[in-house]
């Protein structure tokens, strides 16, 4: 089996160095009053780069009391033209500081820089500007009616901050998808309460010391760093003094928050685990299918909500198309995020990586034919000790195999040829999570047809990850609840109120 390449140029001297990292409470950064802390390991080598203060229900109530005094004080009382103008700020002093969190996020995910460059950190400050410019924009309902004395009443809506925000955040794309949520809860008004990853708490920590440079009032944003159970997320989401919660990750988790919320009645948004389908019929135009499923199955090492995990080929061009992908996938260089000739990157932790080797382990198990990859490439010295993983590519499998139903999370995919469309609808539908499709076809009226039959929430049509940030964003069936982008986004960050005046 062919390997892939190992890049070594890196300078060691150029990484971050090990950081102090405390919670932000309130515009300060303050320890855990316990004393605890937990270490962040780079996943590229396994050194130790940060100590992190694990937040405690002490923590947790001061920043929860924060958000609220800020709400009810200066933040809630600026106009939408104040807010919109200090959120303009926020994400220029990002672009500003735009390498600080490139360093940032590099060091905690290992992804090589290109990928933070050119999608990642922008997109963080864009979702800033964009939720900004939508609150000041947006239009609400009014309607005239009829009383019986004849004089009339005239209703109009006004939308009102829905008040304290738990922001439960993954680690995938962790500064993309916290400020995802933190931009809009913000046009919208309200305070927030971030809880990072534990396994990514640096961007989180970074970006409030630009709350502080711009001059947004204090609590408006904290961050609180911990784990799950037991520990700050757990005691965020139970916490009555936080009006709504908002959480991207496993399924499985998800459901657990969605209890605590049911206590006070609490609203939800979830952006949830997926298994997601890549439809390849003959008539694509090849050399885009191949390059876009490669992407779609590999970017971030596979660490995407939005990844295709299940790949479903036209039969008259399976056998090239699995071919080219292999090709593909051994042709990656595996190295340290700085160095310019890697293009590929660690997965976040060995406990991750132990959960995907599981994965790699249980599909030969089952008879898969390995194509390329399942197991961990042998890499330098310097480089040994890092959560490293082959990219691997399986075919032969039936639907009923461990790896074609349950999300991996990890560099890898499953590829099954089909012989027409009705059938291969049928396959892609056949999961119990709906996030998202992407479906290669130069024929226009198939990629109009498929896209509408397939369950998802998002279907991609000659591409994939291409977001228009107005637009809904949100799955279908046990790949979350609720819709974000663009106006979707305010009916969770708000409150609509219907005002009735006699006339």
């Amino acid at each position: 089996m062919a390997q892939s390449s190992i890049s070594r140029a890196y300078d060691p001297s150029s990484e971050v160095e090990k950081r102090q990292i405390e919670n932000f409470i309130a515009g300060a950064f303050v320890p855990a009053a316990s004393g605890k802390r937990f270490e962040k390991r780079s996943p590229v080598d396994g050194r130790v780069i940060a100590s992190i203060a694990e937040a405690g229900h002490a923590e947790v109530d001061a920043a929860v009391g924060a958000a609220r005094a800020a709400l009810n004080g200066e933040w809630g009382r600026l106009t939408t033209d104040q807010r919109v103008d200090l959120l303009h700020g926020v994400a220029d002093e990002i672009t500003r500081r735009f390498d600080d969190f490139v360093a940032a996020e590099m060091a905690d995910t290992g992804q090589p820089r290109h990928v933070m460059t050119h999608a990642f950190i922008p997109r963080g400050a864009a979702n800033f500007k964009v939720f900004a410019d939508i609150i000041k924009n947006v239009p609400t309902e009014a309607f005239q009616m009829a009383t019986p004395d004849g004089r009339g009443a005239l209703n109009y809506a006004i939308r009102v901050p829905k008040g304290v925000i738990g922001v439960v955040c993954p680690w995938n794309a962790p500064f993309l998808l916290m400020t995802w949520k933190v931009g809009p809860a913000l046009a919208c008004g309200n305070t927030v309460v971030v809880k990072p990853s534990e396994e990514t708490p640096n961007t989180a920590a970074l970006l409030g010391e630009v709350m502080n440079t711009v001059g947004v009032p204090k609590g408006v944003y904290n961050v609180v760093h911990g784990f799950g159970p037991n520990s700050a997320g757990e005691f965020l989401t139970q916490h009555l003094g936080v009006d709504a919660i908002t959480f991207t990750g496993e399924t499985r988790t998800g459901a657990a928050i969605m209890k605590a919320a049911s206590e006070g009645m609490r609203d939800v948004s979830f952006e949830l685990g997926g298994k997601n389908a890549g439809l390849v019929f003959a008539d694509c135009d090849f050399d885009a299918a191949v390059d876009g499923i490669f992407r779609s199955a590999f970017l971030n090492s596979g660490q995407v909500c939005l990844g295709t995990e299940r790949v479903y080929v036209e039969r008259p061009i399976f056998e090239c198309f699995v071919s080219a992908l292999k090709e593909k996938a051994e042709a990656v260089t595996f190295g340290r995020p700085d160095d310019p000739s890697a293009d590929y990157g660690p997965l976040i932790s060995h406990e991750h990586r132990q959960k995907v080797l599981s994965y790699y382990k249980k599909a030969v198990e089952e008879g898969a034919t390995v194509v390329t990859g399942g197991g961990v490439p042998v890499m330098p010295e310097d480089l040994a000790e890092g959560a490293w993983v082959q990219p691997t590519i399986w075919t032969g499998l039936p639907e009923t195999a461990w790896v074609v139903r349950e999300e991996i999370f990890g560099p890898c995919c499953h590829i099954r040829p089909f012989d027409d469309e009705a059938e291969v609808i049928t396959l892609a539908n056949a999961t119990e999570y709906g996030l998202s499709t992407t479906i290669w076809t130069t024929n226009l009226s198939r990629a109009h047809r498929v896209a509408a039959r397939v369950d998802v929430g998002i279907a991609w049509v000659n591409s994939w990850f291409l977001r228009d940030l107005r637009t809904a964003f949100g799955g279908s069936k046990q790949s979350g609840i609720g819709r974000e982008g663009g106006v979707h986004s305010l009916e969770f960050y708000t409150e609509l109120r219907n005002v009735c005046v006699k006339l």
